[in-house]
Parts: structure tokens; sequence; C-alpha cells
């Protein structure tokens, strides 16, 4: 039963199973443990605390003294605990520690838990204490965990230069070289000068000044110890030059010396550049030095180290370019040096195994990201063309770069060719984690590119099998946190939880609902069915504290640093949603499935079986849902594109003038309930837990309203002209050289003849119009669908015209003759890519097309 019910995700219900069986059998040791971590899993910390002390009171068992401890500190965190209870929930914890029977410091992780409840307090003369004891020493020398809260308290009680003495003495008799050993030294160095507004003294320039001295030739005499080997005391003397410079107390040229005395060092190894990146803020003097530093060892290349130098010193060179020297004839120049040093490099990996990555294949990245830069430069889309066929090209020689693979499934989306984009994102094959963090590249947006309406449900299938690793989510993490308590690993219980949480409410989780909804509404049928089942999905996405983990750092950027990085470049209409853009959509779609729907919150308390979100402590006290959702947040409206605006105006329009009557149709709660109580006592013999179904019947009979229904009135100026208006802007750009913007159109008009049905779905029922005297208001309805349904035939006929001319040997002819790389790539291998983007561009038009006028025939009555 444990396992079905965590499998159907009701762990409130398994906590109600183990309380029971553990009231009954008070003595069973086992059973006390299962419903701790039921509670645990159901995130009950408040219920796990007390069962904890229980189980120490009653077995005597040290460790779940340290259970309730580390319940107390969880539930003390959990956005559900009210801000004046989490200090007392520290001290309650601060309590059971000073009364344990075993001092913290038998065990690392109980020595951590200790120092975190002490930090949380800010009592942090007794954290000190501990630490300071050998005990302490030794743990923190030997435990990572235990040793970064060390230096968090030290820096909080101001020990920084105590910090740094440890530091040095790991660095140079224990030879670490972690990286954080060398930070608390250069910031004990600059820890003289306060971050005020006012200047330092001269006292402390000099306290400062004479301490750089001594940290220079410390990183100096580890350089040479060090060599080749290890570059952490290299990096550190250039962290050490940069501070100083901000600071205002480096020598003239000295940063960029050390920046070439890297290079010279590590120059052929990959992270020169990310390394050296950080550091390039020089002024006109120095970039000249380094430029020409750099020039230097741009030349032919016979080995793989010389061909690593180059990579770096071009990629070094081009992130160093003023805004002069990004004309489209220099631009155009780059990308055919870039080219023929990735053609020339290529020799050196021709022995290499098929599995293998290409030594050369940054190279071609580099020819993409300045193809990219000429395209956002003169708005021709034969640039983007031309990225597409070099980086394929790359792939015959690198087939797993996974690089050239995301940049494509970018280029492809703006070239309006999706079905190529979904091929190399499926070719990724990311797993795990990555469908939360990387399946944006592939499925933001995606409903612009659906062809759901004719059948084809690939991008719906795409969303769902994204969604799998939420799934996976709250039925494993439970698993390594009930691991962690019983391995008494304290330390990573609160990772496994935040982890948790933040997958939970991952923020692209609940975007790819909304396109699985946008998409799942041109496919199915809208029924009372249906528009219930959203309506109770999205309102719990709507309260919920939603987390970005979406990766946009993946992406290799070797633009110039002066211009926007190559994510932003080459995102779908110049931005990704974001939660002003889920709120927004949110906002429209729960308030017309609400008004669509005959369940109200009474209803669903009583209907629905299963565990609910956490409530945020913060929303209880904010408007009801009804008032949250009829406001207009201009921030949030900001993050949707003009299209979408102008829809999102429509939805709001349409709500509020049909808002009236759906209120005056809809049946009482206690009709609802009545109904559901009877339908479920027929299917299932059993009545509905918690409903008396004689008492609902007597109140439903009295439920009749007794106010009159409104009078109805004409539909609002943007309601009535809203089709009109998106067939004018479809003409505006079905001209475009990418068929994206007819696609945006086409679909956002799609939508909204879709968002219309389930708002006018109530009055399609003939008795219910004549029963409440609104055949005005139905015939309204019926000259607003057909002047919809008229634009939306004629953007269905000009979408599969444009399929017509982008599938034709002339487009494709088209392509290949504005490219400028037939030099370097092979003419057949142009015409090969180029079929395949007028292909893809054909089959997403004509999609398009027919799935509207298929929706057209479905909902014209």
């Amino acid at each position: 039963m444990m396992h079905v019910l965590r499998g159907l995700g009701r762990h409130k219900d398994m906590v109600t199973m183990f309380e029971e069986a553990f009231k009954q059998q008070p003595l069973n040791e086992e059973l006390g443990a299962q419903t701790f971590f039921a509670n645990v899993r159901a995130g009950q910390w408040k219920s796990a605390q007390q069962i904890a002390t229980k189980m120490h009171k009653q077995f005597k068992d040290d460790r779940y003294i340290y259970w309730s401890i580390i319940s107390a500190i969880l539930q003390a965190d959990d956005i559900t605990t009210p801000e004046s209870m989490r200090p007392i929930l520290y001290k309650l914890a601060h309590r059971m520690l000073s009364s344990s029977s075993t001092p913290p410091h038998l065990s690392a992780d109980r020595f951590y838990l200790h120092l975190s409840v002490l930090q949380k307090l800010d009592l942090l003369d007794e954290a000190h204490k501990l630490l300071d004891s050998e005990v302490g020493k030794s743990i923190c020398d030997t435990n990572l965990s235990c040793d970064e809260l060390r230096r968090a308290i030290w820096r909080s009680r101001g020990m920084i230069q105590e910090e740094a003495a440890i530091a040095e003495m790991r660095i140079v008799d224990k030879k670490s070289r972690n990286w954080l050993e060398f930070l608390s030294i250069l910031e004990a160095t600059f820890c003289y000068l306060t971050a005020g507004t006012e200047p330092p003294s001269a006292e402390a320039e000099g306290k400062c000044r004479e301490h750089m001295l001594k940290t220079r030739v410390l990183f100096t005499q580890l350089v040479e110890e060090d060599g080749p080997k290890d570059r952490s005391a290299t990096l550190a003397l250039l962290e050490l030059e940069c501070r100083a410079r901000h600071h205002g107390l480096s020598e003239p040229s000295r940063l960029v010396e050390q920046m070439k005395a890297y290079f010279e060092k590590f120059g052929d190894k990959a992270c020169c550049f990310e390394d050296l990146k950080p550091y390039l803020v020089l002024e006109s003097e120095e970039l000249s030095s380094w430029t020409t530093f750099l020039d230097s060892h741009v030349s032919s290349f016979e080995t793989l180290n010389e061909l690593w130098r180059v990579i770096n010193a071009v990629k070094l060179l081009r992130y160093s370019l003023s805004e002069a020297e990004l004309s489209v004839e220099a631009e155009s120049q780059r990308v055919t040096l870039y080219l023929k040093h990735y053609l020339e490099g290529l020799k050196l990996g021709v022995d290499l195994a098929t599995t293998e990555l290409q030594p050369a294949d940054d190279l071609v990245l580099l020819a993409g990201n300045a193809l990219i830069n000429l395209w956002k430069l003169t708005a021709d889309d034969a640039h983007l063309f031309d990225a597409a066929a070099v980086l394929e090209f790359a792939l015959t020689k690198s087939k797993h770069s996974f690089q050239a693979r995301l940049l494509l499934v970018r280029i492809y989306r703006l070239l309006g060719a999706p079905s190529l984009a979904l091929e190399h994102y499926r070719n990724l094959q990311i797993k795990q984690i990555q469908n939360d963090t990387l399946s944006h590249f592939a499925l933001s947006r995606a409903s612009t590119f659906s062809l759901a309406s004719t059948g084809d449900l690939t991008w719906a299938s795409e969303c769902l099998e994204a969604t799998q690793i939420y799934l996976s989510n709250s039925q494993d993490t439970g698993d390594f946190v009930v691991r962690a308590f019983t391995a008494e690993k304290y330390s990573q219980i609160p990772e496994f939880i935040g982890f948790e949480d933040r997958l939970d409410n991952s923020l692209q989780r609940d975007l790819m609902k909304m396109e699985h909804l946008r998409m799942r509404l041109t496919h199915e049928q809208i029924t009372s069915d249906i528009i219930d089942m959203e309506l109770i999905e999205l309102k719990f996405v709507f309260d919920r504290v939603h987390y970005d983990n979406r990766d946009h750092s993946i992406l290799s950027n070797y633009q110039p640093r002066i211009i926007p990085g190559i994510d932003k470049q080459t995102q779908l209409f110049d931005g990704p949603e974001k939660l002003g853009w889920l709120r927004s959509f949110l906002k429209l779609y729960v308030r017309a499935l609400q008004q669509g729907s005959d369940l109200d919150d009474t209803v669903e308390e009583k209907l629905l079986i299963g565990d609910r979100p956490k409530q945020n402590v913060n929303q209880r006290d904010k408007p009801s849902l009804k008032e949250r959702l009829a406001e207009k947040d201009e921030e949030e409206l900001s993050e949707l594109t003009a299209d979408e605006r102008d829809f999102a105006a429509f939805a709001y329009a349409l709500a509020t003038w049909l808002g009236p009557y759906h209120d005056y149709i809809r049946p009482p709660a206690v009709v609802v309930l009545a109904e559901a109580a009877k339908q479920t006592e027929q299917k299932t013999g059993h009545p509905l837990k918690g409903v008396d179904l004689q008492a609902l019947n007597g109140a439903a009979t009295n439920g009749k309203k007794d106010e009159e229904c409104p009078p109805p009135t004409d539909a609002p100026d943007i309601v009535h002209g809203h089709f009109d208006k998106l067939g004018k802007r479809f003409l505006d750009v079905r001209a475009s050289a990418s068929p994206v913007p007819a696609l945006h159109v086409a679909t956002l008009a799609q939508e909204a003849l879709l968002l219309f049905a389930i708002e006018t779905l109530r009055f399609k029922s003939p008795s219910v119009v004549k029963m409440h005297k609104l055949g005005a208001l139905a015939s309204s309805f019926k000259t607003l669908r057909a002047d919809a349904v008229a634009v939306l035939q004629d953007i269905s006929a000009d979408l599969l015209k444009l399929g017509e001319a982008q599938g034709s040997a002339d487009s494709r002819k088209t392509l290949v003759e504005k490219s400028n790389i037939s030099a370097e790539i092979d003419q057949d291998f142009l015409v090969g890519v180029a079929k395949r983007v007028t292909e893809a561009r054909k089959k997403a038009l004509d999609g398009v097309g027919k799935g509207l006028s298929r929706i057209c025939s479905a909902y014209c009555q």
C-alpha cells in the first residue's frame, strides 16, 4: 500500500496509514521509523519532529534526537512557516542539542548540524569555541561541508586575517590548491579598503600595498613551484592584479603582463579562454599591446598544442573587438578566416574515431557566432542559413558535437524549420535533470510550431516526455532524503529537499504545461471534462513560488563583450518566456476555464483526492483568486510579444463581458455536488466520502436564484474587432523571409477562436439560452464566430500558398545563391541543407494552415 500511495503522489494518505499503525503498535520501532519517513516524504516537518522526539523517549537511540533537531530546522525553513515562528524553532533545536547526552563532535554531520543552528541564532562566539577546539579543527580539515560553514562563521565574526593564515598554511604545507583558499588570502589582502563611498585613508592604502607585496611573493613562489602542472597560482596572481586595479593600486601594464604570462604557459589548454575572459577590462594602449601579442600566435599550426593556441588567441581577439570593428565587411572576413582555420585543423583529427570530437570544432562555432552576428547586423536570413550549413558540415566530422546541435536547434527555430530543430534536440539525448534545464531550447513557445490540430502530436508528446523528470522526482527524491536520514548525512538533507522543491516548482515545468494545454485544445474537442481538469491543475500552478532552473549559459559564447551573447541573440522573439509571461497566460486561461466550469472551491475540496501543493505563508493574506485573475500587471504583460499582448487584451475583455452571465447561469455548488455524489454511487456502489446525498438534494431543491439574469449587451470593441485586426496583421507579416512571424500570428488567431469556444460552451445549449432569455447574446456569438472563422480561413489559405512557395525548387535555389560560404563548403552539401530547410518550412506552414481549416470546421457552428 505504501508503494501504491507513493506512486499516486498521495503522501498525506500514507502518513495517515502509518500513524494509525504506530498508534496500534507503539513499541514497534520499525513502524515508528516508517511513520517518521512518511511525514518526511510529505514535508510535514512539525509532525516529523514530534514523532522523532517520541521515538527518542521510547527507544533511547541518540540518532532520533538529531532527527528531531533537523526536522525543527527544516520546519523553520519551510515556506508555510510564519516568520515569527522561525527563531522559536531554531531555539528549540538549540535546546535539544544542548540537552543531548552525546556531544555533537562524535560525528562530522552532527557537528555540522550544531554549527548551522548556532549560525542561524547568531551565536557566533559559541560556534567559534567549537571550531577552535582540537576536535573541531580535525573535523574541518577532513569535511568540506563543515569547513565551508567555518569560513562563513569566521567571515561573520570579521576573522578574515585568521582565515587567510589557515589558507596559507594549507596551500604551503599541505599543498592544497583549493581555489577557496586563494580567495581567502585575496580577501585578507584587500580587507583594509572599505567598500563605502568615502575614499580609504593613506594608512589603509599603505597596509594594503604592504600586504599585496607579501601576497604577490607567495603566489609567485607557488607559480614557480607548480610550473605548468597547475594553473591555480597563476590565476590567483591575475586575480590579485585585477583587484589591485579596481582599487587603484595597480602598476600600469602589470595586468597585461600577467595575462601574457598566463597565455604563454596555458594557451594550449581548452580552459584558457574562459580563464582569461573576466580580466579583459583593458584600456586602449593595453588592449593594443594585448591584441598585438595575440596576433603573433595566430599562424599556421602543425600540432594539437599549436592548434589550441590559435583557437584561444582567436577567441580572445574576437572577445576584445570594439564596436568600430564589427562592420558587416569585417565580420564576413572573420567568417572566412575561421572556416579556413577550421578546414586546416580538420587534418589533425583525420585519424580520430567517429566517437571523438574534432579538436578544431571551436573554430566552426566561432564561424557560427560570427554569422549569427551578421544576421543581427543585416536582418538577412541568408546568414542564418550559412550558419546552419557550416554547423551541419561540422556534424559530419563530429557527430557528437553537443554545442553544434544546441546552436542548430536555435537557428532552425529562427528559420521556421521546427522539425529540423526537434531532430537535433532529440539527437542530443538529454536525460534526467537536463529535461528541466535544457528542454527550453526546443519547447519554448512550441505551440507556435505545433501541428496537433491536424493530429500530429509530435510536439505535445515531447512536452509529456520532458515532464517525466518531475514525476520521478516526486517519488525518488523522497527516497534520497530518507537514506540521508538513515545514514545521518545531515548536511545533505537540506540540499536534497531544496533540489526537490526547485524541481517541483520549476518554471520550465509549468511553461511546458501551458504549451501542452495550448496544443491540447487544438487537438481535442473542448468539453466540460477537459475544462474542469485543466482548471484544477492551472489553479495549483498559479499560486506556486517558481524557480527558474533553465540553463542560459550552456551555449559557447564567442561574441564580443560589447554586444549581447549568443544565447540572447538566438532566442525566438528576442527573449524566453519568463514568470511574467507564464502568469499572464495563467490569468487569462484560469479565468476563462473558471467561467466555463461548474466547479468552485467547495466542490473541489469534496471531489479531489490526494495531496495539495504547499501554500506560501505570504500568499495567505493576498486578495482572492478571482481578484488576482482580474488584475492587469503591465510589468508581466511587457514580457509578451505585441501579438500576444493583443491576444491577452482580447481574452480579458471577453471574460469581463461574459463573466456576469456565467455567474448567473452556473448551477449552485450543492447542485454540482449532488450530481457528482449520485454518479459516484451509481458507478462504484459506494457513497462519496464526506458528502450527505440526502442533505444535498434538499439543499439543491432550494438552490434556485432569485435575482434576474443580466440583460444582453453587445461585445466590446476589442472583442468585436480582434479577428479583423489579426487578418490585417497577418498580411503585414506574411512577406517576412522567415515563416515564424506568420506562424506566430496564425496560431494566436487559432487560440483566440478556441478561447472563445471555451467561454461560450455554456451557452451552446438551446434550452439554457431559452430559459434565461439570452437569445440576443447567443445571436451575437454566431456573428462573432462567423467573423472569426472567415478570417481564419483566409489565413489558412495564405499559409498553404506560403507553404507551396517555400517548398519549391526556386526557394531552394534562392537560399543557395544567397549563400556567402560556397567557396568553403561544397555546393552539393549546401543544396542538401537548403532542401531540408525548405521542406521543413513547408511542413510547418502546411500543417498549421490545414489545422486552421479543420478547427474552423469544428467550431463554425
